[in-house]
């Protein structure tokens, strides 16, 4: 259960479920107009926060800042939606009830039952509201209170309270294509020059002295002729061939780079002034 003084402790905590894990960040809190006591409170869920659920506060706890709820992260997430207008209905309300499984009631919450009389429409708090703006619920101990409430003036008189609020920035990321690159190879001729040893042959001339064992030979035939003798030279020539063999492999990846940007944009909130006919005096509360 949760007090109304802890309404502030909550202002920029979160919602976590039975199983512990964070279902989204605190938005409104709704008041029993009987009571005073919180008795419900709406989960910013989706991207950015773009969604809020409803989440009934009778057996919920605070821990550190933080609303810990009886229910499972997708039971509050499929909750039946309901605008956050700042006024929860009676047939709303009845809604939300069954759809927790419990008969309605602050006291009477209870998982089974039956008993549950129509409650006034509960009021809106905005959890985040600037801690000037005064108590919520309780008891005003000011000997100079009256039992006058302020009502709108300005259409239907919708509640007893303003409610200000101001737009915030929420800033995600998206990827999106920003370049391709491409990994091509051509051909491209170079020269390449290679030394090879080559080897070949040359004439050479031998002379030898006639001798007891070489003349028969040399006598051998008429004494004055005309011969030829005829040697084949032979040398070695450079022979190209090529062949195809692979070097390397190369491929093309990508890689993650991370880097900071800042963000401008302008936002709207609204701000709250008191003008006091009674003395003259005026106030601003942002």
């Amino acid at each position: 259960m949760i007090s109304v003084n802890e309404i502030d402790t909550i202002a920029a905590g979160h919602v976590y479920d039975t199983a512990g894990d964070k279902v989204g960040s605190v938005g409104q809190v709704y008041l029993d107009n009987e009571s005073g006591e919180p008795e419900w409170v709406t989960v910013k869920t989706g991207l950015f926060g773009g969604k809020a659920s409803f989440v009934p506060l009778a057996r919920a706890t605070v821990q550190g800042g933080d609303v810990h709820v009886p229910f499972d992260k997708d039971k509050i997430k499929d909750a039946p939606r309901v605008d956050a207008d700042g006024e929860l209905s009676p047939a709303e309300e009845d809604e939300l009830y069954t759809y927790y499984g419990m008969s309605g009631g602050r006291d009477q919450a209870t998982d089974t039952g039956s008993g549950h009389t129509d409650p006034n429409s509960h009021g809106m708090v905005d959890a985040q509201a600037d801690a000037t703006a005064g108590p919520v619920g309780g008891t005003d101990t000011r000997t100079d209170r009256t039992d006058t409430q302020g009502h709108d003036t300005s259409g239907p008189n919708t509640d007893q309270a303003m409610t200000r609020s101001e737009e915030q920035l929420n800033v995600g990321t998206r990827t999106e294509e920003a370049g391709r690159a491409r990994l091509r190879k051509h051909v491209v001729t170079e020269q390449q020059t290679v030394t090879v040893p080559v080897s070949h042959e040359e004439v050479t001339i031998e002379r030898e002295p006639i001798t007891e064992a070489t003349r028969g030979d040399a006598l051998n035939g008429a004494d004055i002729t005309e011969e030829q003798h005829e040697v084949t030279l032979h040398a070695e020539r450079p022979v190209v061939e090529k062949e195809t063999v692979p070097v390397e492999r190369i491929k093309v990846g990508t890689e993650t780079v991370t880097g900071q940007e800042t963000v401008t944009d302008s936002v709207r909130k609204e701000q709250v002034e008191l003008d006091d006919h009674t003395t003259g005096h005026r106030d601003s509360q942002r």
